[in-house]
């Protein structure tokens, strides 16, 4: 970080996340000073980012560098990370989607894509899976369009709707959608088997049920992060998974090389539940519950990325979230996740051609605001 002072930044909330955007030339080439700078401006590693601009949650430690691109179909490179507040790990392993929706807007008001009628299409290469998402951006005046009549659960107010096309998603990591080549696995942890299905379509999700936990499965963040015995449970299936997705060699490694990725989802059956800040779900208004965990935590809504992939497991006979999604929506092209704050749309259709199992469609919606442009000023160390 020698020399290094300052540099220009922005806050973004992308869907229910919120992160730091900055411009690919603000950071150094360097990969050791550029993660050094990282941590500087987030002030981690320290569980409060007191002395940086990290939120201390998991949902705004977040990352989107943003450069020209470096490929013929794309108009941006986005780059993600995950900053730990409890260690100085940038993780750049996985994708988040809710910082993604963020990056069209973010490209058409810094002028690296220009506006074209009411809404513009933006092919965002991102960089961490080399996949391409479309964003579908409102615009007007030559400026991304913030405001908006559209909704989505876990944000307070109204926006402009963003549709993104995550069909290209599939296999970013893995290069298979079903990287074990089955619907449905079975994993051991302490001397018990739990039925799972992996998926990487977005980001890698190893998906069980939550009965099979001794769950309910309408459970808020609270209750599930401070069942010590449930947590560790729920880290032990994660880390055979994580071998078996092949993003690490043993179990005992995954939190160390993989603590982002595979994500961890509990899914059950649509129930009634009232969820935190007095939301209420009604089993009629979704079509699955569900809870995902990333890095140890319970994520307060339900990351896009893990949308995408429930999108895609649901779609497949034999997978377990089949096995819990409504009768009525395994023919329907839109299904309602429920999740902590309220529910989630995804439109996804997956075929079957000689036995490969292929992501043909994924589709959410998004809102996103830029919250703030200016200048961090790093500590001098």
């Amino acid at each position: 970080m020698e020399g290094r002072k300052s540099l220009r930044c922005s806050i973004v909330r992308g869907g229910t996340s919120k992160g730091i955007f900055i411009r690919e030339n603000e950071l150094p080439p360097d990969p050791e000073q550029k993660d050094e700078v990282i941590r500087a401006v987030f002030g981690s590693p320290d569980i409060r980012q007191i002395d940086g601009l990290g939120g201390a949650d998991v949902l705004t430690s977040k990352l989107a560098v943003i450069g020209p691109p470096s490929r013929d179909d794309a108009d941006v490179d986005y780059t993600f990370a995950q900053v730990s507040f409890e260690t100085d790990k940038v993780d750049y392993s996985g994708n988040c989607g809710n910082i993604s929706s963020a990056v069209g807007p973010f490209a058409i008001d810094e002028g690296m894509v220009r506006a074209d009628g009411g809404v513009t299409a933006v092919r965002i290469h991102m960089k961490n899976t080399g996949k391409i998402l479309t964003a579908y951006v409102p615009t007007e005046g030559g400026k991304a369009r913030s405001a908006g009549d559209f909704r989505i659960d876990g944000v307070p107010g109204t926006g402009a709707k963003i549709r993104l096309d995550w069909s290209d998603a599939a296999g970013g990591l893995t290069g298979k959608l079903l990287p074990t080549g089955n619907a449905r696995d079975v994993i051991s942890a302490d001397g018990k088997s739990y039925e799972a299905t992996l998926i990487d379509a977005g980001n890698p999700v190893v998906f069980v049920k939550a009965d099979a936990l001794g769950m309910k499965g309408t459970e808020c963040p609270y209750e599930i992060e401070h069942n010590a015995s449930l947590m560790r449970t729920i880290e032990k299936i994660r880390g055979q998974a994580a071998v078996m997705f092949g993003l690490c060699g043993s179990p005992e490694e995954a939190a160390a090389k993989s603590p982002y990725n595979p994500f961890f989802a509990i899914v059950s059956e649509p129930q009634d539940y009232a969820g935190p800040g007095g939301v209420k779900v009604g089993r009629d208004e979704i079509d699955l519950t569900s809870r995902l965990l990333f890095m140890l935590k319970m994520h307060k809504a339900y990351p896009i990325t893990g949308t995408v992939a429930t999108g895609a497991a649901l779609r497949i006979p034999g997978s377990v979230v089949w096995d819990v999604l409504r009768e009525e929506a395994k023919t329907r092209t839109e299904v309602y996740i429920g999740h902590p704050s309220g529910r989630i749309p995804v439109e996804s259709e997956v075929t079957a051609d000689g036995g490969r199992i292929e992501l043909k469609k994924a589709c959410v919606y998004r809102t996103a605001r830029r919250i703030m442009d200016g200048i961090v000023y790093l500590p001098e160390r």
